[in-house]
């Protein structure tokens, strides 16, 4: 390869070292240019897997401030430079390789640290992000859905003590909107609502003697 195409090459590795939030080595040695392709499209537009040549990862591992254990690079390797949801794409290599054993994971990057591949497998059997906040916000409707029974049924109490409607309250609107709201407005609405604050808010005082 001649100078300028290996500055080109190392400055490009560089700058996918820098910008991966994860990045794993792998062999492929035995893999057909059309499972390269499965693989690929299994990762996913928000991983780049790319076939490198050692010394230039090398280099570029070094320039981007990445400390790469040699180990990693013994043998014809390819990396998968992750730029989006890491479990997901653990989770593809994981599946990918049981179905074609000629793909070694080797170990990897991730938040900065090495990680091997036993601790890349145990990342690929978490839950993603998606997931959790699907979780998250069945939990929330279902924490408003019973405060909002709570507090109708504070209304009717009201109303009958005292003989004239009470404000009806806006919690169960609020329980769908919850629902319907963006992933990042859920775990908002989950950091201001705990169920201290909703049984404060709902205790009734106490009748004066």
């Amino acid at each position: 390869m001649a100078r300028p195409d290996k500055t080109s090459a190392v400055a490009e590795l560089t700058e996918d070292f820098r910008t991966a939030t994860a990045t794993v080595l792998t062999e492929y040695r035995g893999l057909s240019v059309t499972s390269m392709k499965e693989l690929r499209r299994a990762l996913g537009d928000s991983t780049k897997y790319s076939v490198v040549k050692n010394t230039l990862t090398k280099i570029a591992a070094k320039d981007a401030g990445v400390d790469l254990s040699p180990d990693l690079l013994v043998g014809p390797s390819a990396v998968a430079f992750i730029k989006g949801d890491p479990i997901n794409a653990a989770k593809s290599l994981r599946d990918f390789a049981k179905e074609n054993p000629f793909l070694v994971i080797k170990g990897g990057i991730y938040e900065g640290k090495a990680i091997t591949k036993e601790e890349l497998m145990q990342l690929a059997n978490l839950e993603s992000r998606e997931v959790l906040l699907a979780k998250l916000a069945g939990a929330m409707k279902g924490s408003l859905a019973k405060a909002a029974r709570i507090f109708d049924a504070l209304r009717i109490k009201m109303e009958s003590e005292q003989g004239s409607p009470a404000p009806v309250a806006a919690a169960a609107p609020v329980a769908e909107a919850v629902v319907e709201a963006p992933a990042q407005e859920v775990v908002a609405v989950a950091e201001e609502v705990t169920p201290e604050v909703v049984a404060e808010e709902v205790t009734p005082t106490e009748e004066k003697e």
